[in-house]
């Protein structure tokens, strides 16, 4: 079934107020651009007087008693070089703030490299994470394309220092977390970090030609398919410093904001994206892409087969036991943005109908229920029985995810999503 049939199909079963949750409708794209609108003006106040980012609040207030980390700082100044090329009135203003902190505040005169934030008394957050150090690549890499200045700067140095203490050549990977100092490296391997190097890595090469970084992100996906496959397309996402498989990492405390313990669905999810996307930038051909697009495939379908409503209510559950059982049943905001980028991104692939329809059963329960209509922004943290929460994420830290599932859905495949929208 082609989705033209889908839409007709949908359209006699819906109401008009429910066209805006079909894929490639004038009314979902108009659904969209209204959010990322919204979502620009709630995030305006992230900056403190040095540039690093604040955690916002359920209403965009300013959380000055939390921690001001470098991967919000750096998301922040992503997401607002993307206001700035599609000409969102201040946009360039709080890019250059967020770009400034990275550059001045959060950055290591001493040892090089950018600590992992200040706390809200103005200590140091001791380590160096991996993890951080890929969005402050991906921060500069969308500065560069939005014309602020020092972005050019910010990303060679960037590059540099991840280089030099993160990238590990042998393996094919990258290492996660240093002390301050970058003297000791931790014998944790975590797939997160190296989830969103991908990102950077993709988003380097589609800036600066450098096709060395695409070929970085071809050796980490392919690791991450193996461990899969292997897993009953569940991935794996805690590791030794050999890069054992533990798969019992922090059974006691499952909840953890970067480090829960079991599958976590959304990552399946993202993974699935980010896969899909180096795939067709480095292939041409079906046939060359083929496998990785067929892993990517079965990535989402798991994911969605043990988590989308399969605890008596809408929602994807945070994580899930090696057999696909909820573990933790809270749902946060980002499994949601990227299971509608990703259902939209394999669908405008390959055109199965069974993409357009999650893609509206995303867009649905987005509204519904994961929408704050009031303050104009996504909820991070709902329960489940979809009653708003703030045990792993307190308030509205930052509107990356959500900013970005305005634009991935109608963005090309096989690009990076500033580039895409420069």
């Amino acid at each position: 079934m082609n989705f033209l049939c889908v839409n007709d199909a949908l359209r006699y079963l819906i109401s008009k107020t429910e066209e805006k949750y079909v894929i490639d409708s004038s009314e979902n794209k108009e659904f969209l651009r209204k959010m990322r609108n919204e979502l620009f003006s709630f995030g305006r106040n992230f900056a403190s007087p040095g540039g690093s980012s604040y955690y916002l609040g359920t209403d965009g207030t300013p959380m000055k008693d939390k921690n001001r980390e470098t991967w919000i700082t750096s998301r922040m100044a992503h997401v607002y070089s993307i206001g700035a090329l599609l000409g969102h009135e201040g946009s360039e203003s709080l890019a250059d703030a967020a770009l400034e902190g990275l550059k001045e505040e959060l950055y290591d005169q001493a040892n090089g490299g950018w600590y992992a934030g200040f706390s809200a008394d103005g200590g140091i957050i001791p380590t160096k994470q991996c993890y951080a150090h890929a969005f402050v690549i991906l921060a500069a890499t969308s500065g560069i394309l939005a014309n602020r200045p020092g972005a050019g700067e910010l990303l060679k140095e960037a590059l540099e220092v991840y280089d030099r203490y993160f990238w590990d050549e042998k393996d094919g990977l990258a290492r996660d977390t240093w002390d301050t100092e970058f003297k000791n490296l931790s014998d944790y391997r975590g797939l997160n970090a190296n989830m969103h190097s991908v990102e950077a890595f993709l988003a380097v090469a589609d800036v600066t030609g450098n096709e060395m970084y695409r070929e970085r992100a071809g050796r980490i996906i392919r690791h991450v398919i193996g461990w899969a496959k292997s897993n009953e397309w569940r991935i794996p996402e805690h590791f030794d410093s050999n890069w054992n498989m533990d798969l019992e990492c922090n059974k006691d405390t499952p909840d953890d904001q970067f480090k829960p313990y079991g599958a976590t669905p959304g990552h399946g999810i993202e993974w699935a994206r980010l896969i899909t996307q180096w795939a067709c930038s480095t292939y041409e051909s079906e046939k060359d892409r083929y496998e990785y697009v067929e892993s990517a495939e079965r990535l989402f379908q798991r994911a969605i087969a043990d988590a989308w409503n399969v605890d008596g209510a809408p929602g994807i559950c945070y994580t899930t036991d090696w057999d696909g059982r909820p573990v933790v049943h809270d749902r946060m905001h980002w499994t949601l943005a990227e299971a509608i980028n990703t259902s939209a991104v394999l669908y405008h692939l390959t055109g199965k109908a069974y993409y357009a329809t999650k893609y509206y059963d995303f867009m649905k329960y987005l509204d519904e229920k994961v929408l704050d209509h009031e303050n104009k922004s996504w909820f991070h943290q709902l329960d489940r029985k979809n009653q708003v929460l703030d045990t792993v994420w307190p308030g509205k830290p930052d509107i990356y995810h959500a900013l970005q599932a305005t634009l991935i859905p109608y963005s090309a495949i096989d690009t990076s999503v500033a580039a895409a929208v420069h």
